[in-house]
């Protein structure tokens, strides 16, 4: 307990330090995103296939510089596509990548650097200190309130075989305590750049429930790679993925909310 309380004050900390600025906000997204192409390289190893790890650096590298100078979408499609060519011609190249080493570039290209990359463009963004907002606070407290629903009134699994101890009980509890957190934004909000109560409680509940399905997400790599945590690099919390995995899903449900409601 005492080193997973050290942890998340180190990591507070880190973040509290990056955000000010779009430079590091957008850095601190691409070395995250590079910390769990690592991981999941590394994992995947444990499947006697090896990943093209530079390619996946070398594509949160150039979304970073595309969304620091704020390119357009065609760039960013541009760079995903010749990142692919390159993914798929690595195993053409190296003979202990071949074709499966491969496929798992693509699926490591995909998630979680495609998810880093749109992180990226959102941190730069006219709405970046709402939507993360939203999205982490969503997050965070549907997480605590989902773990003891689940243990207070949990009987029915939700996916027995993918993560045994989520249930719907716990589920449904998490989401609705993101309604809460949803007010609680709108009252921030109202002192900087107001944004309407029902959209703050609607995309909090959205960005929540996605957040639980970004965990699920990972729980299936790791239900099939075999492990209990991608990594120990953050001691008693597992990985920089096993942190991330429902924030990759949350905060572009967050954005996109914000950005469909022409916040």
């Amino acid at each position: 307990m005492k080193s997973r309380v050290i942890s998340a004050v180190i990591m507070i900390a880190i973040v509290l330090v990056c955000m000010p600025f779009a430079v590091t906000r957008v850095l601190f997204f691409a070395v995250a995103g590079g910390l769990c192409a690592y991981e999941f390289s590394k994992n995947v190893e444990k499947l006697d296939a090896r990943c093209t790890l530079w390619v996946m650096f070398v594509y949160l590298a150039a979304q970073a510089l595309l969304a620091y100078f704020h390119v357009g979408l065609l760039s960013y499609t541009v760079c995903f596509i010749f990142c692919l060519y390159l993914a798929l011609f690595s195993g053409v190249l190296h003979k202990k990548v071949a074709g499966r080493g491969a496929l798992y570039t693509l699926a490591g290209l995909t998630y979680p650097c495609v998810l880093f990359g749109l992180l990226m463009v959102i941190s730069v963004s006219d709405i970046w200190w709402q939507t993360l907002l939203m999205a982490a606070a969503s997050t965070w407290v549907c997480d605590s309130f989902a773990l003891f629903g689940g243990v207070r009134f949990g009987k029915h699994k939700l996916a027995p075989t993918v993560s045994p101890n989520k249930t719907w009980e716990g589920t449904v509890s998490g989401a609705l305590s993101s309604i809460v957190t949803g007010v609680l934004c709108w009252l921030i909000y109202r002192f900087t750049s107001p944004i309407p109560l029902w959209l703050c409680v609607v995309t909090a509940l959205l960005a929540s429930s996605m957040g639980q399905i970004g965990d699920l997400a990972e729980s299936l790599l790791k239900r099939m790679i075999g492990v209990k945590d991608f990594s120990n690099l953050i001691p008693g919390h597992g990985g920089v993925f096993d942190r991330a995995d429902s924030l990759l899903f949350s905060i572009p449900t967050a954005y996109l909310c914000f950005i469909l409601a022409g916040v």
